[in-house]
């Protein structure tokens, strides 16, 4: 007889055998850089030779799109239509990855080598988000091997773009509408709050990035000779920056300060343990004096200054420089306007002397903030399934801290929105050393292959 345990189980004994780490090094093995323009050609092979078929041996009926914009890479959509009278699930993932920096790596470790040391698998991609979207698959695959049918509809779209800001996904949505109308999208990419619990959240943090640039003249000019007589660019992008958040970190903009820290959102974040764990130790006294870390970090905005340069800095000279420029960051939470970002910044320079700081907007577009009520219905009972499977109640977080292309399935697919990660803060995702822990991932296919289980006993119920 089937059983949500026999489908446990079976995904259980998937990873103890070793077939998840194989299953995971051959995807890592594809050098899927969309970052860079030369392996292009690697990111159409990546969707057609390692996920079409892995589909297909599902039932997927698949097909692979051209980006509708250039700048962008293809794009898989499959379905397992089992009943139109069933719910269906879409599901997502990215088959790109950032560049490799090889040369970074420690010795050992290769970008493109899966690697397994010490509980960990080593490789770039592991964590964001290859290993994620495998998860996800095989635990399918473990519930249709159990019950010899899901229960449910499911779509995928697998993009190879996500790490250059999804060109062309916004519009394929739109003109792929009705192929990936669903009732709910349920998918996996980002960290966990901690290792060892499972986490939900619903939306994400949106994103502007921009530079701050003072040009005040050609050239740089003796510091002896005219020092005290010419205006120093570094000095006065420093002030700019000063005006915008004070010496802790707190926003000086009003318009950049949101307003959807309710207190129902506060209820949410309240006791979640963000100190502590896993990466570098939080500084609790920067940022907004009068929240919590998990309100400053899921309920706030934040201000970086990401680079700053002025001169020559790895060859300093006794000049004034003609220039500075700083390259900067908000990330921002839903109760932003997105759209007057940027004008409230030039608002506020302007008022505040700063005449001469440009701001010149990213030429990569950025994914706006979204959040789903943390009472909606798909988020109560997903939260009741990961908890029957962890023994545990899973964190829930409003939105990520991070950001993710989450407005094109909200927002353009009008779809509810339910993310369960399966890395961790810590996984040196975008940096060298990727990599993902092998209790997690086990962890994380036990969770899917319940969750999965009980989407069809639900869809049996409601028939």
């Amino acid at each position: 007889m089937a059983t949500r345990d026999g489908a446990i189980a079976r995904v259980a004994n998937y990873f103890d055998d070793g077939t998840f780490k194989d299953d995971l090094a051959c995807l890592v093995a594809f050098e899927t850089e969309s970052q860079n323009p030369e392996q292009k050609g690697e990111l159409s092979r990546y969707l057609a030779e390692a996920i079409r078929p892995r589909l297909s041996a599902l039932g997927f009926d698949c097909e692979i799109f051209d980006n509708p914009d250039p700048r962008g890479g293809p794009l898989l959509v499959g379905a397992r239509i089992e009943d139109p009278s069933f719910e269906t699930i879409l599901t997502y993932g990215h088959g790109d990855v950032i560049l490799a920096q090889t040369e970074q790596w420690r010795e050992g470790l290769h970008p493109f080598k899966l690697v397994e040391e010490d509980g960990r698998l080593y490789g770039r991609g592991t964590a964001d988000n290859k290993a994620q979207h495998l998860i996800n698959l095989s635990s399918l695959a473990a519930v249709l091997a159990e019950r010899e049918r899901l229960g449910f509809n499911i779509k995928v779209v697998i993009e190879t773009s996500e790490e250059t800001g999804s060109p062309g996904l916004a519009d394929f949505f739109r003109e792929q509408k009705d192929r990936l109308a669903a009732d709910v999208l349920i998918a996996s990419d980002g960290p966990r709050l901690q290792p060892g619990t499972p986490t939900m959240f619903m939306g994400s943090r949106g994103g502007v990035n921009f530079d701050l640039a003072v040009n005040l003249r050609e050239g740089a000019h003796h510091s002896g000779n005219w020092g005290g007589l010419l205006t120093e660019p570094a000095t006065v992008l420093a002030h700019a920056i000063a005006s915008i958040v004070d010496r802790r970190g707190q926003i000086q903009i009003p318009e950049w300060r949101p307003n959807s820290l309710t207190p129902a959102i506060r209820a949410v974040l309240k006791d979640l343990p963000v100190v502590g764990d896993s990466g570098p130790q939080v500084d609790v006294d920067w940022g907004e004096a009068d929240l919590t870390p998990a309100e400053r970090v899921f309920g706030w905005n934040s201000f970086a200054v990401l680079a700053m340069k002025s001169g020559v800095p790895e060859a300093p000279v006794n000049a004034i420089a003609g220039w500075a420029k700083a390259h900067c960051q908000l990330r921002y939470v839903v109760g932003t306007d997105p759209d007057d970002i940027l004008p409230a910044l030039h608002r506020h320079l302007d008022a505040q002397g700063f005449e001469t700081v440009e701001i010149i907007p990213a030429e990569r577009g950025f994914f706006r903030a979204t959040r789903l009520d943390p009472d909606n219905p798909w988020v109560r009972f997903v939260a009741s399934s990961l908890e029957a499977t962890a023994g545990k109640k899973p964190h829930i977080l409003p939105n990520l801290a991070g950001s993710l292309p989450n407005d094109t399935f909200s927002e353009i697919l009008g779809v509810p929105t339910v993310w369960v990660p399966h890395s961790y803060r810590g996984c040196s995702q975008h940096a060298p050393n990727e990599h993902v822990i092998k209790s997690t991932c086990r962890d994380a296919l036990r969770l899917m292959a319940g969750l999965f289980w009980d989407i069809g006993e639900r869809a049996e119920a409601a028939g």
